[in-house]
């Protein structure tokens, strides 16, 4: 993509509705716009961004045997009647009548008619284990909506539900969500804690929230600095196995990491002192393990082997995707901008030609672009005729992790200029060089769609 030809609607003051950074360069950077209150159009970069996290998500739910699916945004009321939420959700479900004056609601979640799918299409415990999940717009009417992406009214979340003959089959379920989960965060360069956490509205006993550390975060969190070390990885897990997946549990929740929600301060205090942990975070995912809290009422049953009717075990598992955007920024920012991690960036590279019009100059950028492009690789060419400040400075601000600055001075040397964003640190090389050490970088980090 060429900048000049590209929909890049920068700002160079921060707006006085930005309160934290996310906030503040996700609108400098143009990559939203606030239509109302908690609620934002996405554009170019933005949208690019969003597209990547999604199909991160996507490869890692395959990955673990889940199906996808796509529901509807808005539900009939009647299957929260039968679930007995339709009530108790409180104010924050957004309710309404269609022309023919039946009720009807935005979904906040989608218990009740993913409940209602299964049982309609599945009656035996042989079409067993199953997994079902979507990535779909939501909302919920918050009363403050702030921050941004990280508390809006609308957004986009994946939500993945599993039926069960058994509790432990559904534990199971649980389990490798969260193994998941980790793999899908890394993969975004976050390290996103999985903490023991309070179920709310949705229900259940056993749940696990995902919270990346931060100091705008909502949450106040205590944890042991020792679950900070733990990494997942590159290991290869066989999510069939029990075994395996509830080791990697143990392995990320045997150590002290809970929210205020559920704070245990005796539990706490037995830490040694010198990893006690108290801090802020953003959360980003959350599991859940439910039982038959919806299958009972719904009438989820599948003919056991006994030949007895038999209410499936259930959990729900989501991924906040456009809360992630704002928690990868919170991360990974500087005074300067945002640092995208190599796995959800944008562009891959961007390349900025010091003197647009010089013919040399103009021909070693349009070699690079090609030669990146022909790797698979997205480069983003700053062909526009600007003083070189202002090209580094949105370079900058849009975080993009490596640039190759072309200028005549370098060429007559027959070299490039390659720059780290996270570091800053320059290297100056031959343009097949540059190519060649971008494309090594980010192998392993492409994402290829959905």
């Amino acid at each position: 993509m060429r900048l000049s030809r590209y929909f890049l609607p920068v700002l160079k003051e921060t707006p006085a509705e930005a309160q934290i950074v996310s906030h503040r360069y996700m609108l400098r950077a143009g990559m939203i716009k606030q239509q109302s209150a908690g609620i934002y159009s996405w554009l170019p970069l933005g949208f690019k961004v969003l597209r990547k996290i999604e199909n991160i998500v996507h490869e890692e739910q395959v990955r673990a045997g889940h199906v996808p699916i796509q529901m509807p945004i808005l539900q009939g009321a009647d299957l929260w009647r039968e679930s007995g939420r339709y009530d108790d959700y409180g104010q924050e479900m957004l309710r309404m009548q269609d022309r023919h004056g039946r009720d009807m609601l935005y979904t906040p979640t989608a218990e009740e008619m993913v409940t209602d799918i299964f049982r309609s299409h599945v009656s035996s415990y042989k079409d067993l284990p199953l997994t079902l999940y979507q990535i779909q717009w939501k909302f919920r009417d918050e009363i403050r909506p702030r921050f941004g992406v990280m508390r809006g009214r609308e957004f986009y979340m994946k939500d993945g539900y599993n039926f069960d003959l058994t509790k432990e089959d559904a534990l199971h379920a649980y389990n490798r969500h969260l193994v998941s989960y980790l793999r899908t965060y890394e993969r975004m360069g976050l390290q996103a804690i999985p903490m023991r956490a309070d179920s709310g509205p949705i229900g259940g006993d056993d749940t696990h929230e995902f919270l990346v550390l931060a100091e705008t975060g909502e949450s106040e969190v205590f944890y042991d600095s020792a679950v900070t070390d733990l990494t997942f990885g590159d290991r290869e897990i066989d999510y069939d196995s029990h075994e395996q997946c509830r080791a990697i549990l143990e392995e990320f929740t045997s150590k002290y990491a809970r929210t205020d929600e559920t704070h245990d301060e005796a539990l706490f205090n037995a830490i040694p002192e010198e990893r006690r942990r108290v801090a802020r975070g953003i959360e980003v995912g959350q599991i859940f393990y439910f039982g038959t809290k919806y299958s009972e009422p719904l009438g989820a049953t599948v003919q056991g082997p006994d030949g007895k009717p038999t209410p499936v075990h259930m959990g729900s598992h989501g991924i906040g995707v456009s809360r992630l955007l704002g928690a990868i920024i919170e991360a990974s920012h500087d005074d300067k901008g945002i640092i995208w991690p190599e796995g959800v960036t944008p562009f891959h590279c961007g390349i900025v030609n010091l003197k647009q019009g010089d013919e040399e100059a103009d021909a070693a950028c349009d070699a690079l672009y090609k030669s990146l492009t022909a790797l698979g690789l997205e480069p983003l060419y700053d062909d526009r005729k600007e003083r070189a400040g202002g090209k580094f400075a949105t370079m900058d601000l849009i975080g993009l992790p490596w640039r190759i600055t072309v200028g005549p001075r370098g060429l007559k040397n027959g070299v490039v200029e390659l720059t780290c964003r996270r570091t800053g640190e320059s290297e100056e090389m031959t343009p097949e060089q540059a190519v060649a050490k971008v494309a090594g970088i980010y192998e392993g980090h492409l994402v290829r769609g959905f």
